[in-house]
């Protein structure tokens, strides 16, 4: 390989290994792919919204302004999501190849799919580019996640809710008119957990707490991040259109626990408490008015959700006009 080449590619993987955050890293592989890998066109598919385009690099211009997508493209990219197997397709006039992006643990992230440049070999260089990536994304795992329920740990949520209230702040900002989703912050916290250490052990109370995780990931969606963040204790951010909505989301979540039969332990319950990520917020705040929200709510019967807005706005909670204020509970 000539050394200018050479040079190249290791700037490319030099780059690719420095992102750590999963949206980047993404957007960086199809950057390296469009440069090294001899790829006319790189599209990358998010397994949390596979109906849009997340990144597109292309020579054409107008496939760079799409966004939709017809409907059997989606089937296949959702054949290549579930069996995380390569495959092969015919789409607009081009030879099409769809690779799988995964974790270690197999969990579906998205799906690249690139078309070659005539006379180029069978994706040779795709390939080992796409192993790099996949080994770098297992070591991001094994770094960013809990050890026991696979969900993410305490320290990437500080990287995570720093990033999330800066891209409010920039959307806040640059629209006159902003009818975008709103993000919430949940903290979630198992009923009388002590209990189940006490009376049954250790390893029993670890079997909930993965079960608990467990059901978290099955019954929220894939965009939704979930958090331990130690203990018995999880949190979870959420894009929703209203206040109602993410109230009605938790609460269908809390009955679902409440009617599960934890194996030796029977029936626990849950308390959550949630409040709005303000933009203009900082994320030590934002957490400490999910907080309160939920010590309300253990404080109160447990077994039930509270919105930190809701108990100020009914009086319920007073909050002092300093940023991050004293709360009051009556």
């Amino acid at each position: 390989m000539p050394q200018a080449k050479l040079g190249t590619v290791l700037e490319k993987v030099i780059s690719l290994t420095s992102e750590r955050d999963s949206d980047a890293l993404q957007l960086e592989l199809a950057q390296t792919l469009f440069t090294l890998a001899d790829v006319k066109d790189v599209t990358v598919y998010s397994a949390g919204n596979i109906k849009r385009a997340q990144h597109t690099l292309s020579n054409e211009e107008d496939l760079s302004k799409e966004t939709a997508i017809e409907p059997d493209l989606i089937d296949v990219l959702n054949e290549c999501l579930e069996t995380s197997k390569t495959i092969n397709i015919p789409y607009r006039a081009k030879r099409m190849t769809l690779f799988p992006l995964f974790c270690s643990n197999k969990q579906s992230l998205a799906v690249i799919m690139v078309e070659e440049k005539a006379g180029s070999h069978h994706h040779d260089l795709t390939i080992p580019i796409l192993k790099i990536y996949h080994n770098f994304v297992a070591l991001m795992n094994d770094n960013e996640r809990d050890t026991l329920t696979g969900l993410l740990n305490r320290k990437t949520f500080d990287l995570k809710i720093n990033s999330i209230i800066s891209d409010l702040r920039k959307n806040n900002d640059n629209s006159i008119e902003n009818n975008a989703e709103s993000a919430y912050l949940s903290i979630f916290d198992i009923d009388h957990f002590k209990r189940v250490n006490d009376n049954h052990g250790h390893l029993i109370g670890d079997e909930v707490l993965l079960l608990f995780s467990q059901m978290m990931s099955k019954n929220f969606r894939d965009q939704d991040l979930l958090f331990r963040f130690g203990g018995e204790e999880f949190v979870a951010v959420f894009q929703c259109p209203d206040d109602e909505t993410i109230t009605n989301v938790l609460n269908r979540f809390r009955k679902v626990v409440a009617n599960f039969e934890f194996p030796q332990v029977g029936q626990i319950t849950v308390s959550c408490g949630f409040t709005k990520i303000d933009p203009l917020g900082f994320a030590s705040n934002i957490v400490d008015r999910a907080d309160v929200a939920l010590y309300q709510a253990k404080n109160n019967g447990r077994n039930q959700v509270l919105q930190y807005e809701q108990l100020i706005a009914t009086g319920v909670l007073t909050e002092s006009e300093d940023i991050g204020g004293e709360i009051e509970l009556f």
